[in-house]
Parts: structure tokens; C-alpha cells; sequence
């Protein structure tokens, strides 16, 4: 008996020490630090937002076709119905809310790249604007921090001006994305909803549109500085028929985020990308970014660039409800000199030499 009592209280006091040893390894291993925590949550923030426009539509998708294959198929039936009864509404100013805009979420959002708005000039609230939005980069992320989220500051730089993002009409007839881009106030970028913004919403509106779009995509990679912008009038036709001031931005190192496989032009790759944007509205790119665990992996993050969005002078416009092509063409022009001027005027500030050029095709 006193044989067992002793190497029972040998065990014990082995376990003991196991134990004691591994508490002192624990607390010897360094706790993360507020710097560490801040990067993991950031890095969380733009994780979500890129599933979300990747996945969300897709997945949503397919798990309501799947539902009407399950008991739980009145979900789908009632969902469509609404969809159906809620049609319009993405061309009739939409379901904003404001407190999406102000998550907290969107702080980490930014400050991963960082992202920074600039201010040139006022807006005045007793006008409306189109902000004619540049370059496309892959996802448009300056445009969508500085002018969907409430993150870099937009209305209070510019007080009284309320600020709209258009995208892909085709994301609206997604199940749930569409509510999500409504939400955070995004339309589809069609005449009758840019036009019920500039006329039905009173003044102080400012309608961001990406001018170059899919086309433009195709072009982006770093160093690279190409607009698609020369025969892209209809957002100065727009602008005239409501009076709508029009202001050039430019984000730079928005080319930076992502490395892009690029195609030559007359290539049978480049001429599959050409046919599938005319038929989708969207150009299916090749490009990576930085993995999840590391930046020197590969993977479909964007790297972490700085983004400097700078907002330049509104371009004065009358109100003329069938502006001529001459009219058109001259505001057009007009456009690209203070896009231009832009351009040049902050090139240096923000990360490119002097020698570097702004190309319009």
C-alpha cells in the first residue's frame, strides 16, 4: 500500500510540475500587441468586403435555388415575390442607411491601404455633381471607400453634399447583394437612375461614376496610367440635360492593389475578355494580390498600397434638356482639361514622377 501511495504522489507531483512548466511557457510567449490586433482586424475588413462583392451574389444564388428543393422552400418563393414587388427601387433612389456607412468596419477598411480623400475646391449644396471617377483599377476601391462609406470624411469636407456610387445594373438582380449595395448607397449606372438623383432628390447630390468601367479594367496594372475616356460622352449628356456640375477625381495608386495578367490586343485571350464584357457588362480579368496569412504569398487580397483620391474643380454646366453634339463634345473637352490639370497638378505629391503621363483612349 505504501508502495502505490508513493508513486501516486510521484505522478502528481510530475503532473504538477508539467503543469507549472507549461503556465511559465505560455506567459513567456509574447502577447499580441495593439499594433498586431489593429493589422489582424484590418486585414478582416478588406477580406470581408472582397468576398462580399466576389461571392455574396452567387452564393446567395444558388442557396435559394437550393432552398426550393428543401421544406424551407417558401423562403425563395416569398423572397422572389418581394424581389419582383421591389423591382424598381434600385432606379427610384434606393434604401441607404446611414449606419451602414458609419460601421466601424470601415475605419479598419481604410486604414489597411490607408486611403485618403483630398479636397481641391467646394461643392456647393445648391448644385448637383456628377464626379467623374478615375482610374477603374480592379475593384474600385477608392471610389468605393471615399464615397460609399462615411470613413475618409466625404460630407464632412464637402457639408451638404450627399454622395452616390453607380456600378453593374446586372449586380441589382442578384438576390441579397442587391439589398447590400442599396444599403450602402450605390445605384445602377443607367440614365433613369442617375437622372431620378440629379432631379427628384433636390440639390446637394453627388453622383460618383467610374467612367472608364470594365474596358478600362483591362488595362490596369502598376506603373500604367490609361484612361478610357475619349468616346465616354453620356455622363456629360446626362449632366447637361440635369445641370449637374461635373468634377474629375483621381485615385492614385488605385493600380497599385492587385498584379494583372495583360493580355495583347488582337490576342485570341484579349478578344474572349472583349466578347464576354460586351455580352456581361463586366471583363473577367487575370489578377492576384497578397495571400491571407502573408504578404509574399500569393492570393486574391490587394496589397496594401497607400490611395489617395484627390477631388478637383467642378466644371460649371447649363441645364439644356436636348444638349446638340457640338454642346456635348465642348463639355467634354472641357472635362478632360480639368482632369488633366488634376492629374499634373498632384502626380508628385502622391507617389509618380514628373515625367509620367495621364493616357485617354
Amino acid at each position: 500500500m505504501k508502495t502505490i501511495i508513493a508513486a501516486c504522489s510521484q505522478n502528481l507531483s510530475g503532473s504538477r510540475a508539467s503543469i507549472q512548466t507549461a503556465l511559465r511557457t505560455l506567459l513567456a510567449v509574447p502577447w499580441p500587441s495593439q499594433r498586431d490586433i489593429g493589422s489582424a482586424l484590418q486585414l478582416l475588413a478588406v477580406l470581408q468586403w472582397v468576398l462580399s462583392f466576389l461571392l455574396l451574389g452567387t452564393v446567395s444564388l444558388l442557396l435559394l435555388i437550393y432552398l426550393l428543393f428543401t421544406s424551407l422552400w417558401l423562403i425563395p418563393v416569398l423572397y422572389l415575390a418581394w424581389i419582383i414587388f421591389d423591382w424598381d427601387t434600385p432606379e427610384k433612389g434606393g434604401r441607404r442607411l446611414s449606419c451602414l456607412r458609419r460601421w466601424t468596419v470601415w475605419k479598419y477598411f481604410r486604414d489597411y491601404f490607408p486611403v485618403k480623400l483630398v479636397k481641391t475646391h467646394d461643392l456647393s449644396p445648391s448644385h448637383n455633381y456628377i464626379i467623374g471617377s478615375h482610374p477603374h483599377g480592379i475593384l474600385c476601391v477608392g471610389a468605393f471607400c471615399n464615397f460609399i462609406t462615411g470613413s475618409t470624411g466625404f460630407e464632412e469636407l464637402f457639408p451638404g453634399i450627399r454622395s452616390f456610387l453607380t456600378t453593374l445594373a446586372g449586380n441589382f438582380r442578384l438576390p441579397v447583394f442587391r439589398e447590400y449595395l442599396m444599403s450602402g448607397g450605390l445605384f445602377p449606372v443607367t440614365r433613369r437612375a442617375i437622372g431620378y438623383l440629379l432631379s427628384q432628390k433636390g440639390t446637394g447630390n453627388a453622383v460618383a461614376i467610374v467612367i472608364g468601367g470594365a474596358a478600362e479594367s483591362l488595362s490596369c496594372r502598376p506603373g500604367v496610367t490609361t484612361l478610357i475616356l475619349k468616346n465616354r460622352k453620356g455622363f456629360v449628356r446626362m449632366a447637361l440635360r440635369h445641370g449637374a456640375f461635373l468634377v474629375p477625381s483621381f485615385s492614385f495608386g488605385e493600380n497599385d492593389l492587385f498584379r494583372q495578367v495583360v493580355f495583347e490586343e488582337g490576342s485570341w485571350m484579349r478578344s474572349i475578355q472583349r466578347r464576354f464584357q460586351k455580352m456581361m457588362g463586366f471583363a473577367p480579368c487575370l489578377f492576384y494580390g497578397r495571400g491571407l496569412t502573408s504578404c509574399r504569398s500569393r492570393g486574391f487580397l490587394p496589397y496594401a498600397r497607400p490611395i489617395t483620391t484627390v477631388v478637383g474643380e467642378p466644371v460649371a454646366v447649363p441645364k439644356v434638356e436636348n444638349p446638340s453634339r457640338e454642346l456635348v463634345d465642348r463639355y467634354h473637352e472641357l472635362y478632360i482639361c480639368a482632369l488633366l490639370k488634376l492629374f499634373n497638378e498632384n502626380k508628385t505629391k502622391y507617389g509618380l514622377s514628373e515625367s509620367d503621363e495621364l493616357h485617354i483612349l
